[in-house]
Formats: structure tokens, C-alpha cells, sequence
């Protein structure tokens, strides 16, 4: 039970933990590589890769939801290097496309432990909301922080319009993102915490 509780807690990896961490950014990768990570909406594309760094870090504590996150963000890396659109010179920057995604297992675990209510379902689907909108809010603040000047720029706008519109785009994107989190990662974690007491 300590060991278990060990490793929840990220003071080291099993290789059960190894095992998840491995799997998940693969699902998240493969996500993004076919199309299939995002979601059209009538106003925008929700994105739908980070519910993998949700899922791993409310199973198995808030270190493998980070390195998830990690490679989710490296990932964002190698994307934008590789297949580059108007944002990529915010995305090449870890701390635009690395670190928020490293904070969701973070945001996410903690809100799900700290929870008020018993319903384990309403637990996860609060901390399923939290990590999707800490990656939403996060990447777009960054962007803002650092480089609002070349997002106006690049979409053709003043500069004192950045933050109105970066802002915009958060709201959006990151209502839907947040509910379609909560819609997969509830069912997701309630059926394998089920199957691993069976």
C-alpha cells in the first residue's frame, strides 16, 4: 500500500507507470499525427490530445501526468518545426507549448483529490475540466505573455486587440474542450478503475 501510495504521489516509477506513460503519449501522438485529435465545432476545433495527460495523471498520480504532458509538448514541438502554420514561432517556445501541458496532470490530479463530494464521477469530470482549461488558458496566456505583439501581426490585427481576441479564442475553444473532457475521461477511468478491482 505505501509503495502504491509512492508512486502516486511521483516519487518514482514503476513500471506500471512507465507502461501508462508510454502508452498514453502514444495515443495522444497518434491523436494529433491522423487528424483524429481534433473535433470541429460550427465556430472552431476543439482539441482533444490532452485528455490522455487527464486520464494517466487522475489514475496514476500527477508525475506521469506531467511526463505526459511532457511529450505531448514536445510533440507540439516537433509538429510546429515540421508542419508549421501561422502560430508555430509561439509553439517552438517550451514554455508556450511544454510547460502548460506539463501543469494538466498537475491541475488536474490535485482538483480531483481535493474535490468536495464522495461521487467519484463528478470528481474525475471536475478534474477532467480543470486540466483541459489549465492547458487552454495556459497555452494562450503564454502566447499572450510572450509574443502578443507577433500573434497581432500574424492575424492582421492591432496590437491592443490581442488580448480581446487570444482571450476570444480561449473561451471557444476551451468550453468545449473542457465538456468533451469530461465526456471521455469520466467513462475512461471509472471503467478501468472497475476492471482493476475485478
Amino acid at each position: 500500500m505505501e509503495k502504491t501510495a509512492a508512486l502516486r504521489t511521483g516519487s518514482k516509477f514503476g513500471s506500471r507507470q512507465i507502461a501508462i506513460i508510454g502508452m498514453l503519449s502514444a495515443v495522444s501522438i497518434i491523436l494529433g499525427l491522423s487528424g483524429y485529435g481534433f473535433i470541429p465545432l460550427p465556430t472552431a476545433k476543439a482539441t482533444i490530445m490532452h485528455i490522455p495527460v487527464i486520464i494517466g495523471a487522475i489514475l496514476e498520480g500527477p508525475a506521469v501526468g506531467v511526463m505526459i504532458g511532457l511529450i505531448f509538448g514536445l510533440f507540439s514541438i516537433v509538429q510546429s518545426l515540421t508542419a508549421p502554420n501561422i502560430l508555430s514561432f509561439a509553439f517552438i517556445n517550451p514554455l508556450v507549448s511544454v510547460l502548460p501541458r506539463m501543469l494538466i496532470g498537475i491541475t488536474a490530479y490535485y482538483t480531483y483529490k481535493y474535490a468536495w463530494g464522495k461521487h467519484e464521477g463528478f470528481r474525475i469530470g471536475l478534474g477532467a475540466a480543470i486540466g483541459s482549461l489549465t492547458n487552454t488558458f495556459g497555452v494562450l496566456t503564454m502566447i499572450y505573455l510572450l509574443y502578443a505583439a507577433e500573434f497581432a501581426a500574424a492575424r492582421g490585427i492591432g496590437f491592443d486587440a490581442a488580448a480581446k481576441v487570444i482571450y476570444g479564442i480561449a473561451l471557444v475553444n476551451g468550453l468545449p474542450e473542457a465538456i468533451i473532457a469530461v465526456l471521455i475521461s469520466v467513462p475512461v477511468v471509472l471503467a478501468i478503475r472497475k476492471r482493476k478491482r475485478v
